[in-house]
């Protein structure tokens, strides 16, 4: 059984607004997730993101430091995980929320071995609280998760974006996209599909990353198994 990591922007659980929870647009997340599920051939963890709740760029530009900008995303990741465990829940499908800042009347504490039995008995396991120390981002706990637990992939659900491009298709009109890179490509061709660190941590541990749009109803379910929709970046 393959071991992957879903990972969800925090935009995309705003709905069109980007801003806050929808409750709606949650539950219809949850559907698709359920779908990817229920194929039956996946243990599933899942990281979300925190820019619909906090943007800490934007506070740091304003004068905040670094480490308060940090923890306040990391707390907002853990309110999109508790949203998106309750909707997975109303699914009849059963979760965990494990987080790295201890938060024990919520959710569990992230413990490797304890996230490892979850996932051995087919919890969908939702990591918040990003790494637990500032400076990292939520690709780098995807990418950090997938090392630790033995994820193969990490499946990055974009919010609107199909793929990996060459340059911003939102700028260039002629962009060009790719549909299958080596980590190498992305680490030298400098393309933002995640942070740096993220990006070096699954070249040296060979975790494949699929990049694909969330937004078209059943890519979700189709990313663990269907590379023709968006870009697939890997070292085979």
């Amino acid at each position: 059984m393959k071991r992957v990591i879903l990972k969800i922007s925090g935009e995309a659980l705003a709905g069109d607004n980007g801003v806050g929870i929808n409750n709606v647009k949650v539950l219809e997340i949850a559907k698709e997730i359920k779908d990817l599920y229920d194929k039956g051939d996946i243990q599933l963890g899942i990281v979300c993101g925190a820019g619909n709740i906090w943007r800490g760029r934007d506070a740091i530009s304003c004068g905040m430091d670094r480490s308060s900008g940090d923890y306040m995303g990391m707390l907002a990741t853990i309110l999109n995980a508790l949203a998106l465990q309750s909707a997975l829940e109303s699914l009849k499908l059963e979760t965990r929320v494990m987080t790295s800042l201890s938060i024990p009347s919520v959710a569990e504490p992230y413990i490797r071995r304890k996230a490892l039995h979850h996932l051995e008995q087919n919890r969908i396991v939702i990591f918040g609280g990003g790494n637990g120390i500032p400076f990292f981002s939520t690709d780098t706990t995807a990418a950090l998760r997938s090392a630790e637990l033995g994820a193969t992939m990490i499946l990055m659900a974009k919010n609107g974006v199909d793929g990996v491009y060459d340059s911003d298709p939102r700028v260039n009109k002629n962009a060009l996209k790719y549909t299958k890179l080596t980590h190498q490509d992305l680490l030298e061709k400098q393309l933002k599909v995640m942070d740096l660190t993220a990006a070096t941590m699954c070249s040296e541990n060979n975790i494949d990353i699929y990049v694909f749009d969330m937004n078209k109803k059943g890519n979700i379910a189709k990313a663990s198994s269907d590379y023709s929709f968006g870009t697939l970046i890997t070292n085979k």
